[in-house]
């Protein structure tokens, strides 16, 4: 698809010099009126969400239904040309595996999930709209060698780099091993969806290549994080295999580096309204590849039972 030449931008980030944060100017929860209550989520789960910026819920899949997954998260890590290929990203300096982008493109199964039902229904109800997939990934952290990833919105790179207008996206996480206290699980910053921190710092070209192993460029500076840490707390939900985090595209979150014996894994997949396409890359650069940022197929997903 063609992406929109010109559009205003009015989430300015990437420059030269600092800009103070403001308040989000589009709704949290897209629904509205009777359309709010017309899914599975129930009028205290929607205020949750819509207050917080994310919902957790514990086994929220059987662990059954991950066995699968499991197993071929294993096959993964001893295929090598899997390793080599674009999408899969490696740990700095290491060949441990750190992240699997464009995961529904390769494995059947997972393509499968991210149009489960139980999913896609939520995620409708909240965005008010058909969605597609903008981006999808697994993200590894071995025992003793997984690395942190920092504190970010995903909205501020989608928006920046990628030409996402609106915050009218949310993320999936599917844990698929056991996140627990000490492996690092996912961070998020209840509240902190409700303002947009602009960044400083020219984008380079091609920076995917450096920010997926290490993020540099994008990142909320520290006088920021700590407003709202002060302000809002910091909650890191956990769970056994199964359970489910959704969080809205500009909640900050970040993990720490898991220090562990115990792996990581974690499942994100990118919902996008068919009403938020992507327009050109804001700070003007090339657009990422596809594996990044879905640029080729915006028809909205139908469930698969």
């Amino acid at each position: 698809m063609e992406a929109m030449q010109e559009t205003q931008d009015l989430f300015p980030t990437r420059l030269e010099r600092k800009l103070g944060m403001f308040e989000r100017i589009d709704p949290v929860v897209h629904s509205q009126g009777a359309q709010r209550s017309d899914g599975p989520l129930s009028e205290a789960q929607v205020d949750e969400f819509e207050a917080k910026g994310f919902l957790s819920f514990e086994s929220f899949f059987d662990k059954e239904e991950m066995d699968a997954f499991i197993q071929e998260l294993r096959d993964y890590e001893e295929d090598d040309d899997l390793k080599s290929s674009e999408g899969t990203v490696l740990e700095p300096g290491k060949q441990e595996i750190r992240s699997i982008f464009g995961i529904h493109e390769v494995s059947e199964r997972f393509r499968r999930l991210t149009r489960d039902p139980r999913l896609l229904e939520m995620v409708r109800q909240l965005l008010g709209s058909d969605v597609y997939m903008h981006q999808s990934r697994i993200n590894y952290k071995p025992g003793f060698k997984g690395k942190g990833f920092d504190w970010h919105s995903d909205f501020e790179t989608w928006h920046s780099e990628d030409g996402m207008p609106r915050m009218r996206s949310l993320s999936c996480s599917i844990i698929l091993t056991e996140n627990g206290e000490f492996n690092g699980p996912l961070m998020l910053i209840p509240g902190s969806h409700n303002v947009f921190i602009p960044c400083v710092g020219r984008t380079p070209e091609n920076n995917y290549k450096e920010s997926l192993k290490s993020q540099e460029i994008g990142v909320p500076d520290v006088r920021s994080l700590t407003e709202l840490m002060t302000e809002y707390g910091i909650e890191a939900p956990k769970g056994p295999s199964g359970s489910l985090i959704m969080f809205e595209c500009n909640t900050l979150h970040g993990s720490n580096t898991n220090m562990s014996c115990w792996p990581r894994s974690n499942l994100f997949f990118v919902y996008n309204s068919v009403e938020n396409t992507l327009h050109n890359p804001y700070c003007g650069n090339r657009p990422r590849p596809e594996f990044l940022a879905n640029r080729k197929d915006w028809s909205p997903l139908k469930p698969i039972e």
